[in-house]
């Protein structure tokens, strides 16, 4: 089966030796997003900011792939502070509807460039 990477400038670019998304025949696999800025590679200031971020670069990618968050099968949410977790329900509400994907939430000690949240997904598209 070919892979395809997905690459979009409305998203993040790519910090380290992965790509934002791959695509391999109708699953598309998110690498994980940060509440990074894509213009300014900045992180939004304050955890809301963050979460809110993360989920609009999600979208951006699984757009760039041909789908959107609609599509999402699976998430994993990674926070710095579980205590935050009743906020990511709230603002994941605004992204998602019934049937929502599978989720994981960790608590992790330390995300990339400091970051509070990092949420990734997995898309099947059809």
């Amino acid at each position: 089966m070919s892979r395809l990477a997905i690459q979009t400038a409305a998203a993040p670019a790519a910090i380290g030796t992965y790509s934002q998304a791959v695509r391999a025949g109708d699953t598309v696999y998110l690498s994980g997003q940060l509440g990074l800025d894509p213009a300014s590679m900045q992180l939004r200031e304050g955890i809301e900011a963050q979460i809110r971020q993360a989920f609009d670069n999600l979208q951006a990618v699984a757009d760039a792939s041909g789908g959107g968050l609609s599509d999402a099968v699976k998430l994993n949410v990674y926070l710095t502070d579980l205590g935050h977790f009743a906020k990511v329900n709230e603002i994941m509400a605004g992204y998602f509807s019934v049937p929502y994907p599978a989720r994981a939430a960790v608590g992790v000690a330390a995300l990339p460039r400091g970051g509070l949240v990092e949420i990734d997904a997995v898309l099947v598209l059809g």
